[in-house]
């Protein structure tokens, strides 16, 4: 049974197919059409569905759209109904006063393209996608569809995906239909919310506030907030803790019309940062992650369950997991790397499958390569028709290991790509460590934020001497498993000196860590890196430059590639350097190719 994914709701748009409880594909809208979130300057046009993410997954399996059996949406429009709450028009309906015209998810055209959208899909894909979109009217369509509810969404992809057999399950995002944070319980058959909090109260649409305040594009920016936060002081901890209560059960409040007299004028985007505004994002985080450790300590109780799954946007925040993780009672915690609405594409599909296959399970995620990949033979062919100089590599991590350890900057493009927003070695920028000025040189190439840290990559073997969990040391013999970047972890004193690049200004560094079943390539390059430096650990960063998304095909990474400050590009088994005389020829590279 093959079971497509479709999230069209809000941002972040995306596909995922599912077969017999297999994930095929999954892909963001926006790695196809390179506008970054789906956020279109055309009015109403933020709510298309992803057709060329469908088109991708359905090319994968090798099947059309008339081979899929059932089709899950991530949004559920009935449950807009305006006497469902309390006899109020639900939040949704109203018009943000934040958004410009013809651009809010909470416009009344958001309802009628949701409604709409077994229709589009039956006759609306663009004219050089229609191939796999035939032979289905919109009857067809329409008894395959269902809308799916976008927590239910969120749910199920952290318990269908988690390595958890059964586990307590929490999401929380900005807004769903009604819902904004939900309480959940796994047992390995059936799933139980336990409980929700609804509109107007959201932790999500808070740190938006927060973020829009800041300066910086709210449903897209929190994590520079998060970073921020690290140079801030708790000076409005008691301010945020009235606007943000928590009850017992596990319920909050939130009093969000109460920040503007709190914080002051709004720094204007571009603007200088001030002590002011580090106070602002550190307050908020602190009173996030205390927040958020009630709540989870409710669900504990309340579950008996001794894992946690997570997801929501909130649930990007690799602080607050840190938190969740050190300091909550759940003995392990696991958060769906496409944690954003992206991921409720995921997670309908998911949920339909599981539901109408019976309740079984025979797939969880181990890795997040679920999208396009390019082997030598179409690179190549690009790389001949670009008329650029390349060399083919003989052993493509030896090289690249000798670039990165001489100091380079290296574009890498390997393999499928991530699907969710982090780049976990598929189409990564790489770079070393141990240069203590390597972060503000790549801060600088991508255009970024100084305050802004990067993130390390590490061998997973490795992982517990160079990194450690806050309050207890993991013994060097127990490996460290994060594979998804996620969660924060402390950098040693002994070792933060030899990695300065990835300590964070608090000490911490948010780690990724690889083993050879995950991605062999990228755990080889590790294992060389070290030979060479005696390190196993190098930075990675998301292969693209500001504002625009993550590099997706060789197009994308050549042209990232010539426009940005990068030293060397290492795609497929190709290098294509800047150096004069070829970086390759010093790295003991193979045989020229292309243009010279």
């Amino acid at each position: 049974m093959y079971t497509l994914g479709i999230n069209a709701a809000y941002h972040d748009s995306a596909a995922a197919l599912i077969h017999d409880g297999v994930v095929v594909a999954a892909a963001e809208e926006e790695r196809f059409t390179r506008i970054k979130h789906g956020k279109r300057p055309v009015p109403f046009s933020t709510w298309q569905l992803p057709y060329a993410a469908i088109d991708f997954c359905l090319a994968t399996a090798g099947i059309e759209l008339r081979d899929v059996d059932r089709i899950a949406y991530s949004y559920d429009p009935s449950l807009l109904d305006v006497d469902a709450v309390d006899g109020q028009l639900v939040l949704p309906l109203q018009p943000s006063a934040h958004a410009p015209a013809g651009q809010d998810p909470w416009h009344p055209l958001f309802v009628a393209s949701v409604v709409n959208a077994p229709r589009q899909l039956a006759g609306g894909a663009p004219h050089h996608l229609q191939r796999r979109f035939r032979g289905l009217h919109y009857e067809d369509v329409a008894a395959r569809w269902e809308f799916v509810e976008h927590h239910l969404a969120h749910e199920a992809s952290a318990f269908l995906a988690a390595p958890f057999e059964q586990c307590a399950v929490l999401t929380m995002d900005g807004r769903g239909e009604r819902a904004t944070t939900s309480f959940g319980a796994f047992d390995g058959r059936d799933y139980q919310r336990l409980r929700q909090v609804d509109l107007p109260d959201s932790l999500g649409l808070l740190y938006e506030d927060v973020t829009r305040h800041l300066g910086f594009l709210h449903s897209s920016d929190e994590y520079k907030v998060m970073a921020l936060a690290s140079f801030g002081r708790p000076t409005l901890l008691e301010a945020f803790r009235e606007i943000v209560r928590v009850a017992a059960d596990g319920r909050y409040t939130v009093r969000r019309e109460r920040l503007a007299d709190l914080l002051g004028a709004p720094r204007e985007r571009g603007a200088p940062f001030e002590a002011r505004h580090h106070d602002i994002a550190h307050s908020l985080q602190k009173v996030l992650e205390e927040t958020v450790l009630q709540m989870v300590g409710w669900l504990r109780r309340e579950s008996g369950m001794r894992q946690l799954a997570m997801a929501g946007g909130v649930a990007l925040n690799c602080v607050l997991n840190a938190r969740v993780r050190d300091r909550s009672a759940f003995d392990e915690v696991w958060v769906q790397p496409a944690a954003g609405d992206a991921g409720t594409a995921l997670g309908a599909a998911l949920w339909v499958d599981y539901r109408e296959r019976g309740g079984v399970r025979n797939w969880s995620m181990q890795h997040a390569y679920l999208g396009p990949e390019y082997d030598d033979a179409e690179i190549e062919n690009f790389l001949r028709w670009s008329k650029l100089p390349y060399h083919r590599l003989d052993d493509v991590a030896s090289t690249a290991a000798a670039l990165l350890a001489d100091g380079l900057v290296l574009g890498w493009f390997q393999g499928r790509m991530e699907f969710g927003p982090r780049a976990l070695g598929a189409r990564s920028i790489l770079a070393s460590p141990i240069d203590p000025t390597m972060q503000a040189r790549l801060n600088e190439i991508k255009d970024r934020e100084d305050f802004r840290p990067v993130a390390p990559v590490v061998a997973e073997e490795r992982a517990a001497h160079w990194f450690a969990r806050e309050a207890r040391r993991i013994e060097p013999a127990t490996p460290l498993h994060s594979p998804f970047m996620l969660f924060v972890y402390d950098v040693p004193p002994e070792q933060a000196g030899r990695i300065p690049a990835v300590t964070h200004f608090d000490g911490t560094a948010r780690v990724q860590t690889v083993n050879a079943r995950q991605n062999a390539l990228l755990h080889r390059l590790l294992v060389a890196f070290e030979q060479r430096t005696g390190v196993p650990v190098l930075i990675n960063t998301s292969f693209n430059t500001r504002g625009e998304p993550i590099v997706c095909s060789p197009r994308d990474a050549v042209e990232c590639f010539w426009t940005s400050p990068l030293d060397a590009l290492v795609i497929g088994s190709f290098l294509l350097s800047k150096a004069s005389g070829g970086a390759a020829q010093r790295a003991g590279t193979g045989s020229q190719r292309g243009e010279s």
